[in-house]
């Protein structure tokens, strides 16, 4: 870096002139009042699908969104959030005092606990070193890791990480760039960047986009993601450590986690990679049909897209050996009640399947809150809807709640055990496969979703 330079006498101008610039700003900008005496909690993020981002519905969502909201309705509070760009954004905006608390998928690290005080922790992360998996030959150990191009988001855990390594492992070296963790994913599984470090979670999420991505290997052990309140938030700190160790943090933890994570299973290269292919393939062709019946049921298109994937991949001519056929492979039985005379042309397969949907979601108790009325819809679609009102009857019977998708995750595979089935009205069923059934449809959901809102798939003409 170069540095221009002065003389001492300039030097002294210019601190002294700086100094009559200070002094006529008047006083420093006030700091934050505490939220017990505005009633607002004042919370720095940034945009990601692993911190805080708003939904189709333009409604703000997120794990760090969901937690924090939590936090702030156990004390009677409201949240007013600012939303930045980067890591380094977020920890400035803290460190000036224009927020409260940063709740932005912060990795606790001795380095920030002395420039501010550490919050409740509530993610256990792996910092994983990431490369194209065409990359050969793939760095598997420390050691392999010279020579290597990587490049980090800049002022972030994973500087830190690489640092401390460049220091005992000669060869070893990165850039810090200014680009957010998942855009240098998209940049290495399109090989523009060779590798990169980001926290098992954010490659949980984003990996299904990029199935090209590999992670070569784990760089940490034991890190946990949390939150940080601004130096002088010192009651604030103690009152987010008394809301973690009660049983409404651990409630709204697990849901965060059976929300965001919890129904995306083990990476599958194969099917991710055929289901990216196939939205660019064969998507375009069914995308009207899907648009058109979300408009006449209210069904969501990427919800029935990710529908129909699972049934056929969007093969309009798929058969199964129990007979169900078509795109949304109906069965012959269903076809003729909702009016297919073709159960192979698309567009009726498509509109008969959304309308079949929409009448098991307007079926349930209109008390059940979104998304759970949706997932149990979706499992009144695989396995039936008297097999479903059996199980939510074996839920309240085994003090579950029958209006959480959570409870009937592990009630549903009762249906296929002795102990239990033989005392519903319906019988035997296999109670495991709705469970895999909507799992499987949330995760596609998510990949196909972003690939519309990226305009990856070319929207149909209006």
């Amino acid at each position: 870096m170069r540095y221009a330079k002065r003389t001492l006498i300039g030097l002294l101008a210019s601190l002294w002139l700086t100094g009559l610039l200070l002094a006529g700003c008047g006083e420093e900008t006030p700091r934050l009042a505490p939220p017990g005496e505005s009633g607002t909690l004042n919370v720095v993020t940034r945009n990601a699908a692993t911190t805080w981002y708003l939904d189709r519905e333009e409604s703000p969502a997120g794990p760090e969104h969901d937690l924090v909201s939590h936090f702030a309705e156990y004390r009677g509070w409201q949240v007013e959030w600012a939303v930045l760009d980067t890591v380094a954004d977020v920890l400035q905006a803290l460190e000036e005092g224009e927020a409260h608390m940063a709740a932005a998928g912060l990795t606790h690290l001795p380095s920030r606990d002395a420039r501010f005080l550490p919050g409740p922790s509530h993610t256990a992360i792996v910092e994983q070193l990431v490369c194209h998996r065409e990359a050969r030959p793939l760095p598997r150990s420390v050691e392999q890791m010279a020579d290597v191009e990587i490049r980090v988001t800049a002022d972030s855990s994973y500087a830190e990480r690489l640092a401390s390594l460049a220091n005992d492992h000669s060869g070893i070296t990165f850039e810090e760039d200014p680009r957010t963790t998942e855009m240098l994913l998209a940049a290495v599984a399109k090989q523009e960047v060779g590798c990169t470090l980001a926290d098992s979670n954010i490659v949980k999420v984003v990996r299904r986009h990029f199935p090209v991505l590999e992670v070569a290997m784990n760089l940490s052990s034991g890190d946990r993601l949390g939150w940080y309140l601004a130096a002088d938030q010192v009651a604030l700190a103690g009152k987010a450590h008394e809301w973690r160790d009660t049983a409404a943090a651990d409630a709204a933890i697990k849901a965060m986690e059976n929300r965001y994570y919890g129904y995306i299973g083990e990476f599958d290269f194969v099917d991710l990679r055929a289901l990216n292919r196939r939205i660019d393939e064969r998507l375009p062709a069914f995308l009207d049909a899907f648009l058109k019946a979300e408009h006449t049921t209210g069904m969501p298109a990427d919800l029935l897209a990710a529908l129909a994937y699972q049934e056929s991949h969007w093969d309009p001519k798929a058969v199964s050996p129990t007979g169900v056929r078509g795109i949304m492979m109906l069965t012959r039985n269903t076809a003729e009640s909702l009016g297919v005379s073709n159960r192979l042309d698309p567009i009726q397969s498509i509109d008969a399947g959304a309308r079949y949907l929409a009448d098991r979601h307007q079926r349930l108790p209109e008390e059940i809150p979104e998304p759970d009325r949706t997932y149990l819809a979706l499992a009144s679609y695989n396995i039936g809807r008297g097999h479903l009102l059996d199980a939510r009857e074996l839920a309240r019977e085994l003090g579950k709640n029958p209006d959480s998708w959570d409870d009937m995750q592990e009630v549903l595979p009762l249906k296929a055990d002795k102990r239990y089935y033989p005392g519903t009205r319906y019988g035997y069923a296999r109670g495991y496969e709705p469970v895999h059934f909507v799992q499987r449809i949330r995760n596609y959901r998510d990949v196909i979703s972003v690939a519309l809102q990226a305009g990856e798939t070319p929207l149909p003409a209006p």
